[in-house]
């Protein structure tokens, strides 16, 4: 799995280009501040480290959300991170049990629309832990 950390002080998006045959019809926008973004690719390696993974995911969400003093996180799969890309349905199931971890520790958690290109406005301000890359 590879993450790539966000802080935003505004987060907003529209759905473009459906991506994924099974995925429901979506257009809604959505807008959010004072965010962690948390741009995802679940890779085919991390079918078998499943529990692993899931469990390495959140731990890192917790942990930058305390270093950018954030309890709102945005869940966003994004399959530009690396060649190796899990099917889809097994990423949709890691995003909703991470979400639901996230939740029952506190947290507000959004996920972007699945399957989706989107239209992305970000304002992320440039301080440290404010981006931050991992490969779990």
């Amino acid at each position: 799995m590879k993450l790539l950390l966000i802080y935003c002080k505004k987060f907003a998006y529209t759905p473009t280009i459906k991506t994924v045959d099974d995925t429901p019809e979506n257009s809604t926008p959505g807008h959010h501040e004072n965010v962690q973004a948390a741009f995802i690719q679940v890779e085919q390696e991390d079918v078998e480290r499943n529990k692993e993974v899931e469990k390495k995911l959140v731990k890192n969400l917790k942990w930058v959300c305390g270093k950018n003093q954030v309890k709102t996180v945005i869940l966003h799969s994004f399959a530009h991170l690396s060649d190796s890309k899990a099917n889809p349905e097994f990423t949709r199931q890691i995003f909703n049990r991470a979400e639901e971890r996230m939740k029952n520790a506190g947290y507000d958690v959004y996920q972007t629309p699945f399957g989706y290109f989107l239209d992305l406005h970000i304002d992320a301000p440039g301080h440290s832990l404010a981006r931050v890359f991992k490969n779990i």
